[in-house]
């Protein structure tokens, strides 16, 4: 229970090129699942429910970020950092939107993807149940280099952050690292700010000296340990990418097959950790399904197919081989069963999509996309295209091998294959 009710505002740090990415991309808007790092960070914070503003501090490619935040988030402002003079200097381009500030400002780095709201909010809580001015989130590595160190005194208090380039011998061997996280009563702490120097190995303002200033003025700074320290994965390059993107499908298949979902091969298996999927569906070899979706009850999916995201599936739905999904919404009991696209679509119940059936749902001129909706008992051919806008009514069939650019009434057959002919002795006739 919380002892306290705060207003939190967070800053976000995100002004890094990423060197090692050897990206024009931004580091931060490198994505998993197709959702930008950045994106994992703001919507873990918003998910709290106790954010009230975030301020994401950019550099490098700094519209192309700022493009990203404004599109997305309303509760959310960019401030640039130029030139980039280091973490604390970064998170100074925010003092000026926080004078005045009474609550609590949250400071993250942008790159961290597989931090939890569920770990923020205990960080919180650890916060504010401690009456701290200032709390680090901490984490144990077998490994911690280039991490910097908390340093404890005596009496296992926090003491202060050390990076690796200005460590000693003795406190490189610390396995207790700094996560970049940290919690600031901001009417207590925000003079810190005003304290930064660049006395340090890489002559930067480092944001970790607000906790020897917070101690110097005998205030309590103390550490959360993570109880995961997977959640303080930062990404630095495109092979650490790849490792987050497996430790969170994985996260998310242990998730789902605890309740009660079938994964045939978890290995091949990839799903995001925005999709909803209930007991008793079946998810076969190499299926991919990214972005935000919902599955329903008894259906089976793949092997080999794709969500792309915004699809909702009803219950006893079919998504075969080779199938790619995107935006469409299907009710239950209907077949897509093998190589075919819909997208931008709704299907009723017990609809029947044919081999090869595809919906053309965009115009590459006017860079349009329109919708197909094909109602309840209906069915498609092997080999047909949907060029949308399209209705296909109820109990309606179209031929196979059909190009259907017009609605379909209920009840009816639409065809559009050229008639049949038969030249016979065409064998003789060409044989050599």
């Amino acid at each position: 229970m919380e002892t306290t009710k705060k207003t939190i505002k967070s800053i976000i740090l995100a002004a890094g090129k990423g060197t090692r990415m050897k990206s024009q991309t931004p580091k931060v808007l490198h994505k998993i699942f197709n959702k930008e790092l950045l994106g994992y960070v703001i919507d873990a914070v918003n998910n709290t429910g106790k954010a009230e503003e975030n301020y994401i501090i950019v550099g490098h490619c700094a519209q192309q970020v700022e493009d990203y935040v404004t599109k997305n988030y309303t509760n959310a402002k960019c401030r640039l950092q130029s030139p980039q003079l280091g973490t604390g200097h970064a998170a100074m381009q925010a003092y000026e939107d926080l004078k005045g500030f009474e609550g609590e400002v949250l400071i993250l780095n942008g790159d961290i993807p597989l931090l939890t709201t569920e770990t923020l909010n205990k960080f919180i809580e650890e916060h504010r149940k401690n009456t701290n001015a200032l709390t680090v989130m901490s984490a144990i590595l077998d490994d911690p280099t280039n991490y910097g160190r908390i340093v404890r005194d005596e009496n296992g208090d926090l003491k202060a952050i050390v990076e690796e380039k200005d460590a000693t011998e003795e406190q490189k061997k610390i396995n207790e690292i700094n996560t970049g996280a940290y919690l600031l009563d901001w009417p207590k702490v925000n003079e810190a700010f005003l304290s930064f120097d660049t006395n340090n190995a890489q002559h930067e303002y480092y944001l970790t000296d607000i906790v020897k200033w917070t101690i110097n003025k005998g205030l309590k700074a103390r550490s959360y340990i993570l109880e995961n320290n997977e959640e303080s994965f930062g990404i630095n390059s495109k092979k650490q990418l790849a490792e987050a993107a497996k430790i969170l499908k994985n996260r998310v298949i242990d998730k789902l097959l605890d309740e009660g979902v079938t994964v045939v091969d978890p290995d091949t298996t990839y799903i995001s950790p925005e999709t909803q999927i209930e007991p008793d569906t079946i998810i076969y070899p190499c299926t991919y399904i990214e972005g935000k979706n919902k599955i329903g009850r008894d259906c089976k999916i793949g092997p080999f197919a794709r969500l792309r995201g915004d699809v909702e599936l009803g219950d006893g739905v079919k998504i075969g081989n080779f199938v790619e999904i995107k935006k469409t919404k299907i009710k239950d009991h209907t077949n897509v069963c093998h190589l075919s696209y819909v997208g931008d679509s709704m299907l009723g119940s017990n609809v029947n999509i044919g081999a090869g059936t595809i919906t053309a749902n965009y115009n590459h001129i006017t860079k349009e996309k329109f919708k197909t909706v094909i109602d309840d008992n209906a069915s498609t051919g092997s080999n047909s295209v949907i060029v949308a806008p399209a209705h296909i009514g109820e109990n309606a069939s179209i031929g196979a091998g059909s190009v259907i650019s017009k609605d379909i009434e209920a009840n009816a057959l639409g065809l559009t294959r050229a008639p049949l002919k038969i030249l016979k002795g065409w064998f003789d006739r060409i044989k050599i």
